[in-house]
């Protein structure tokens, strides 16, 4: 349709028809620049690690920085993979496992290790973000205390709060006490998957308060009448190559202590079997998968605070231990199970003080398998 003069429309002369292949190729376009938006913004993005590194505890879930960790690992470097206990809950980020290990043996170590992870969540962290732990030495550490009793192995069927929820596994297994919604999971599953997603939760989790930049924007300061102080700020991030000052963690912090200036007695904990506990399900699964990517695995078992167990807690956890012990070596992984420390250098069932872990590094720098695992 025209009008008098000839001429087109408006509407319809600034219309912009694009064909089949000129989507196909503005698709890929725009998939492209995604992908290579992550990788331009190392280069803009200042990280160098101090000495004795660690993840900070307020960027915990930012699992692309985790991965950026480790691919500048040098080769030589040794990763010491875990939960809080390697990545040292009570401690300064120089009193941890792979620092003292590095004082006992003369070789370099990595704290790879983020707080709040479980088995469960750490085979998704490894498996999703740990690519640069193939064809390497590795130190893996297996912190029992998850297989205690079914709540901490997530057995139980009423809906739990916890750590890391986008890292255990969406859709199978299946985790009774997981209650997301399909949305959730298929974007928590996505989000894992594709680095552009993982590096969205990155500038989340360090420059906007760990929500969308629109939340962030929106906040106010919870007063009333409300006030939006980020409404016309820049985000500042949080620093990404050393730890904020903390009064909760180091020798000087009230939570240093031995466990048992805040209680006494013993604890009985009723211990699930391992070939029902889903947490050990999915060590035995990182196990695998570090070893079928061609990773020079060593394992530690433990040690927990034996001294806070009554007798039967003591009884089921050594046989525990014993099957763990036992399907490692029959996996032709090395394992590594020191004896627990005195009962003084530890803060809490699991986690060592500071002169507990440095005892700790000595003892397995001593122990003949991982001294030929270290000098192979």
């Amino acid at each position: 349709m025209t009008h008098e003069n000839g001429q087109l429309p408006i509407s319809d002369s600034a219309a912009v028809r694009l064909t089949a292949r000129q989507w196909l190729c503005a698709l890929g376009l725009s998939f492209a620049f995604a992908w290579l938006l992550p990788v331009a913004w190392t280069a803009f993005e200042t990280f160098e690690p101090v000495p004795h590194y660690r993840v900070p505890y307020e960027l915990s879930n930012d699992y692309w920085l985790y991965e950026r960790w480790l691919d500048q690992l040098p080769p030589d470097v040794i990763p010491v993979v875990g939960d809080s206990v390697v990545w040292g809950e009570y401690t300064a980020h120089d009193g941890t496992l792979p620092r003292f290990l590095g004082d006992a043996t003369g070789r370099p170590f990595a704290n790879a290790g983020i707080n709040g992870l479980y088995p469960l969540a750490l085979w998704g962290l490894i498996e999703h973000h740990g690519d640069a732990l193939a064809n390497r030495r590795v130190l893996l550490h297996c912190n029992l205390l998850w297989m205690s009793d079914p709540e901490a192995d997530m057995q139980l069927a009423k809906e739990q709060v916890f750590n890391h929820p986008a890292l255990v596994p969406q859709f199978t297994p299946r985790i009774p006490c997981y209650r997301a919604d399909t949305d959730t999971r298929l974007s928590r599953a996505l989000e894992r998957r594709l680095e552009p997603l993982s590096w969205v939760r990155h500038l989340q989790q360090t420059y906007f308060g760990q929500k969308s930049a629109p939340e962030w924007t929106l906040a106010d300061d919870g007063k009333f009448p409300p006030m939006y102080p980020y409404t016309y700020r820049l985000p500042v991030g949080v620093p990404l190559s050393a730890e904020l000052p903390s009064a909760k963690r180091g020798l000087a912090s009230e939570r240093h202590k031995p466990w048992s200036a805040n209680q006494s007695g013993q604890a009985n904990m009723e211990w699930v079997t391992p070939e029902g506990s889903l947490q050990w399900q999915a060590f035995r699964r990182l196990a695998k998968w570090l070893q079928g990517r061609g990773s020079d695995l060593l394992v530690v078992v433990g040690p927990l605070n034996e001294h806070k167990m009554n007798d039967a807690t003591m009884e089921k956890y050594l046989g525990f231990r014993i099957d763990v012990a036992a399907w490692l070596s029959a996996e032709g992984i090395r394992v590594v199970v020191p004896e627990s420390l005195p009962s003084g250098e530890f803060a809490d069932a699991s986690h060592p003080l500071t002169q507990g872990y440095e005892r700790l590094a000595k003892r397995l720098a001593a122990a003949p398998v991982f001294q030929s695992w270290l000098d192979q």
